[in-house]
């Protein structure tokens, strides 16, 4: 299933939508380098608790975080049916572990709504807003700042 918004303006973007714990999430497409199907990650001594290890990604090490972990939900116990993200998070590459990729959006910047005034100010860090689609709510999240520098160096 595909969600065009009408009326689009130049303010138009693509996002991929994905589940994770229950909950829709959605990225900017082109932080987004490739989908990956799950892949046993290895462990990484004093890695943070979302941290899950670190895989081969054609000859480049790729860091792999639980992204339920990473935002506060129960963490993930991967199966063949998990997906990997692979994502660009300004200069370091990082593979973000899914339940499953949903869809992909095109919106308008009018079709996103703000955070709500009652979510932590962790969500209101890493949520850039809420598109209310077809009876769901996705969550927009912008990783650069659910991966802040400084964790971003740890991977």
């Amino acid at each position: 299933m595909t969600y065009v918004a009408k009326n689009l303006t130049t303010g138009g973007r693509e996002l991929i939508a994905f589940r994770v714990g229950g909950q829709e999430f959605c990225v900017n497409i082109m932080s987004v380098r490739e989908i990956r199907g799950w892949t046993p990650a290895i462990a990484m001594p004093h890695a943070p608790s979302y941290m899950l290890g670190i895989v081969n990604l054609r000859g480049a090490v790729l860091p792999i975080i639980d992204f339920s972990a990473r935002l506060g939900m129960k963490a993930a116990e991967p199966t063949v049916r998990h997906v990997i993200i692979v994502a660009q998070v300004k200069s370091q590459v990082v593979g973000l572990l899914v339940d499953a990729v949903s869809d992909i959006l095109t919106v308008s910047d009018g079709d996103i709504q703000p955070t709500p005034d009652i979510a932590s100010d962790f969500e209101r860090s890493f949520a850039r807003g809420v598109l209310a689609i077809e009876g769901r709510m996705i969550c927009l999240v912008e990783l650069d700042q659910v991966f802040p520098h400084e964790e971003r160096e740890a991977a």
